[in-house]
């Protein structure tokens, strides 16, 4: 299995990835800080100084239908925000 599911491409991880050199990325809910820091180094060739991680919980869901009303949950991920050696960056739209 894969730790990293995808990158986190958002306002606030654009604002912290140029001001403070830290990206986010999704990544398995049993992965572990040393196997994200491995893959990550891997995968974008950068030195890691810092991890935080923390899971997010699935918001609660519901729709009205002819039926009546439904509810749901989404799924909980776990988060990873790096932070970078000064001066490394990645890019992310790279290989579009």
């Amino acid at each position: 299995m894969a730790t990293l599911v995808k990158p986190l491409i958002t306002e606030k991880m654009s604002l912290l990835s140029e001001g403070k050199g830290q990206y986010g990325f999704r990544v398995a809910l049993n992965a572990t800080k040393p196997e994200i820091k491995a893959e990550i180094e891997k995968m974008y060739a950068v030195e890691i100084t810092k991890i935080r991680t923390l899971i997010v919980a699935g918001k609660r869901k519901s729709k009205f239908t002819k039926s009546g009303v439904s509810n749901g949950k989404a799924s909980n991920y776990k988060k990873a925000i790096v932070s970078l050696k000064v001066g490394q960056t990645i890019d992310f739209y790279e290989n579009i």
